[in-house]
């Protein structure tokens, strides 16, 4: 974030969570390619001075709208797992549910879904730039939370199936073919099946 001289930290923080937001919902109105500073400021009732003050570049502005987003998905599973202490793939069904109702209600992800069907040419290649850095994120943070359960699986089939999981959870979130409900039970439904019956020797190629 850029900071100009003579912009506090609290008034900073103030503003930089409704430009977010207005940015969102621009997004999810009328496209990535139409949001500019000035028409955000405009619609925040601040100054275009201001939104780059807070934000910095356009770039920038697009890091901050994923990241915001990405934590509600991140509390969404922590809060899952933390229902579920005792009980991984109660656990894997609640996250996996949670997760795709949240993106059911979610601006940016409608956004998303219009870019990948050509809605939105510009949004695509800079949601292709950011993917990788936001799985791997996602799927840090899962790690750490199935490692805690002492799962029968060695690292690497824990990863293997973390990666299965939210690979598929991310293709449902653009483009559903069931139910939130329906497709976390298949999950951990698959989930149940390789925790039941873990393999016991490592994956033979890395």
């Amino acid at each position: 974030m850029v900071v100009m001289s003579g912009t506090s930290p609290a008034a900073g923080g103030q503003r930089r969570q409704p430009i977010i937001e207005a940015a969102i919902e621009m997004t999810a109105r009328t496209g990535w390619a139409a949001v500019t500073m000035t028409r955000l400021a405009e619609h925040v009732g601040v100054s275009r001075q201001t939104v780059y003050n807070e934000i910095g570049s356009k770039n920038a502005l697009a890091d901050a709208m994923l990241a915001h987003e990405l934590g509600r998905f991140l509390t969404a599973i922590g809060d899952a797992f933390d229902r579920h202490a005792d009980n991984l793939v109660e656990a894997i069904y609640d996250a996996v549910r949670d997760v795709l109702e949240l993106a059911g209600d979610n601006l940016l992800v409608r956004a998303i879904a219009s870019a990948t069907h050509g809605a939105d040419t510009e949004l695509v290649p800079l949601l292709t730039t950011h993917a990788e850095t936001l799985l791997a994120d996602v799927k840090a943070m899962l790690a750490e939370r199935v490692e805690a359960y002492r799962p029968a699986l060695t690292k690497d089939q824990i990863d293997v199936l973390i990666d299965i999981v939210t690979r598929t959870v991310l293709s449902h979130v653009v483009q559903p073919s069931g139910t939130p409900a329906g497709t976390a039970d298949g999950l951990a439904w698959l989930a149940s099946r390789v925790l039941e019956e873990p393999a016991r020797k490592p994956l033979r190629y890395g």
